[in-house]
């Protein structure tokens, strides 16, 4: 073993310790309420596929159809030879949808924050993050260059005194719409006004809520009914409600032209496959048209929140269909988790860096696909394993 090696082993060794240790699980199914990982048939509580939607058969059909049509890779970049009318065919009806002048698609959510956030704001700028921002949106704003703060999760009285004491030419706002290891929502319309009083530009990343939340499933942003004026940097991804892979951001021409332009994470990355930006054509028909899924998942929340808290287990407030019950201590949120997973039920347990140390938890995400009696049998096994 080389030196370096030894050195790997001593810090895999000390996450170990501290009930850190992640490890891959093989899935051998669709995703699905049910799926079969590790040779095991499980009932999914663990899923971002929140309207049910990553194995319906109609997208299904139309990925088949659209990779008879264009084969399977893009072949290049967007602005070499990689852009094919149906990705301009998406972008223009994700534009509408959303109530935008114009989206450019991104490989993914990660990719998109991170040219976002460093195309929009550097060195001599301001950024202002909520603390309990996703990932990518923290490495955005640091690898932007721009000065970084953080101010506490959702407080925009602590917002407003930071950004008062800001000197930066141009300011920029970005949280969450959703969050996802809690699963509550941003104070939009209230960012909104600040940035708009600071002169600040307003990021969302609604990953976690479009195609789930709002009348239409226009996400958070719909659901404060802010305006492209209100929120003018929307990002969200295909890879959850929409049950595909990849993700947008929409805004204006000139916003949309500049990040074209400009931003690395675009202009250097292959496009998505054609193939599955037709299939998001279709699941974006859905998202639309059956507004049953996203009632449905309201009904299948409020029943696992009454069950939860019946329970006496700690629940964070949510709107959304992510359901998160604090725990604490990292082991025993792995160990309640491996306890479920005995009476085949899958619920993640959510360990530091992923939420703030001493706060692990385990993670409950709700399909449209979940049953009542789905619900039932997760509070059951919870009852069993927690109290």
């Amino acid at each position: 073993m080389s030196g370096y090696d030894h050195q790997f082993s001593e810090q895999i060794d000390e996450i170990k310790h501290q009930g850190l240790y992640r490890m891959h699980r093989l899935i051998e199914t669709a995703q699905g309420v049910y799926i079969r990982m590790d040779g095991r048939e499980l009932l999914n509580f663990s899923s971002n596929d929140y309207l049910g939607l990553a194995n319906h058969p109609g997208i299904v059909a139309a990925f088949k159809r659209a990779a008879d049509d264009y084969g399977i890779g893009s072949g290049s970049a967007h602005l070499i030879c990689g852009h094919h009318r149906v990705h301009h065919q998406l972008e223009e009806e994700l534009a509408d949808f959303v109530g935008r002048d114009r989206v450019l698609l991104f490989a993914n959510g990660f990719m998109a924050n991170l040219g976002i956030i460093s195309t929009l704001i550097g060195a001599g700028d301001a950024v202002f993050e909520d603390r309990l921002n996703h990932a990518s949106l923290l490495d955005g704003g640091i690898m932007s260059g721009a000065r970084f703060y953080r101010y506490q999760h959702a407080d925009c009285e602590h917002l407003k005194k930071i950004i008062s004491r800001s000197h930066a030419e141009k300011k920029m706002i970005v949280t969450d719409g959703v969050f996802s290891m809690d699963g509550d929502l941003a104070p939009v319309a209230d960012l909104a006004a600040i940035a708009n009083s600071s002169n600040a530009l307003l990021m969302i990343d609604d990953a976690h809520g479009i195609g789930v939340l709002g009348e239409k499933g226009g996400g958070v942003v719909e659901a404060y009914q802010q305006t492209q004026h209100d929120v003018p940097v929307l990002m969200a991804t295909l890879g959850k409600g929409f049950g595909t892979y990849g993700a947008f951001v929409a805004g204006s021409e000139s916003l949309i032209d500049c990040l074209v332009q400009k931003a690395r994470t675009y202009l250097f990355t292959t496009a998505l496959p054609p193939a599955l930006a037709e299939a998001t054509r279709t699941s974006l028909k859905l998202v639309i048209q059956e507004d049953w899924r996203r009632e449905k998942l309201k009904l299948l929340s409020a029943r696992l929140q009454n069950g939860i808290r019946q329970l006496g287990l700690d629940l964070i407030e949510t709107h959304s269909a992510i359901h998160a019950v604090l725990i604490g201590d990292n082991h025993r949120a792995s160990e309640i988790s491996a306890n479920l997973l005995n009476m085949g039920v899958f619920v993640s347990a959510i360990r530091p860096p992923t939420v703030p140390k001493g706060k692990a938890r385990l993670r409950i995400t709700l399909s449209a696909n979940h049953e009542n009696q789905d619900i039932d049998k997760l509070l059951a096994a919870l009852e069993k394993t927690v109290i």
